[in-house]
């Protein structure tokens, strides 16, 4: 994801030596010139686009940044800097690649303008390749691309435009109502984003920070997820957090997959869902009456 910075080097060489040959000389081209730099390591910048998909590491050859303004997949937030002293690339789950996540998860967030979560969003964590940290390079790259949908089968779109401030305001991106597909037992197997203005019967809600535990696989695991959603439920909707919520609305939880849970994304997609009826208009603030009791 050849590279420019070696294009710019060698029109830099070029203009030295036109510059060296401009003026008189000695004789002795030998104690004219200064001495060059000392090749350092690789380092990609941030605020450009990628045309290659997201890769989780990034070689030399592979870096091609071009404008935003012309088709891309990828678009870079920030460039960090892991600690000096390591041998290697951080392996998956390691605690320098969770705190490389975490900071990238902060700058996106800050970069779009809202919880990179409420959108058609992805953030990914790059870092050198082998040959690039035996070269001497230390940095993370944090990644964004959009996604044809926040499910889970999501491929990367081809765009143009940066995608910072997309979610300061009303956006195409931005995550709203939605329409249900059932699964084989009953409830809801996939989500699909419609105009809040056509009959739906789903409607994302917000975010649920899950505490640091492992990813949830038992049903005691997937209690406290339910129960965070239906919290997130009630104040969107603006009515009471009781026991009576279960027979007001139904919930769809949706977490991050179990690779992105390793690196340490908590943050899970939270959804009402009207397993008995549709309605047209989004349910925010809708309160009590909007949102009845239902006797079952």
């Amino acid at each position: 994801m050849g590279y420019r910075v070696g294009m710019g080097a060698s029109a830099v060489a070029v203009a030295a030596l036109l510059a060296g040959c401009a003026g008189p000389t000695d004789g002795d081209l030998t104690d004219d010139w200064g001495a060059l730099p000392a090749a350092g390591p690789f380092t990609p910048e941030a605020g450009v686009c990628q045309v290659a998909d997201p890769t989780a590491q990034v070689t030399l050859a592979a870096y091609q940044p071009v404008e935003c303004t012309a088709p891309h997949r990828v678009e870079t937030v920030h460039v960090g800097t892991f600690a000096a002293g390591q041998s290697g690339p951080p392996a998956a789950g390691s605690a320098d690649l969770r705190g490389a996540f975490a900071d990238c998860d902060t700058r996106t967030s800050t970069y779009v303008g809202a919880d990179w979560r409420t959108g058609r969003l992805r953030p990914w964590v790059a870092v050198p390749s082998p040959s690039g940290w035996a070269a001497g390079s230390r940095w993370y790259r944090c990644d964004l691309t959009e996604v044809t949908t926040a499910e889970a089968g999501a491929e990367v779109v081809l765009r143009t435009g940066s995608l910072r401030g997309v979610l300061a305001g009303g956006s195409p991106l931005r995550l709203g109502c939605q329409q249900s597909g059932p699964d084989r037992g009953g409830g809801v197997g996939t989500l699909r984003p419609v105009d809040c203005r056509s009959r739906h019967d789903a409607e994302f809600v917000g975010v649920w920070r899950a505490p640091d535990r492992p990813y949830p696989t038992a049903d005691a695991d997937w209690a406290p997820l339910y129960a965070g959603c239906r919290s997130e439920i009630a104040r969107f909707v603006e009515v009471p957090d009781d026991p009576a919520l279960r027979l007001r609305v139904d919930v769809v939880v949706r977490p991050p997959s179990a690779d992105r849970w390793g690196v340490g994304d908590r943050g899970v997609r939270c959804y009402l869902w009207l397993s008995d009826r549709q309605v047209t208009g989004s349910l925010q603030g809708a309160g009590p009456a909007r949102l009845p009791v239902r006797n079952r």
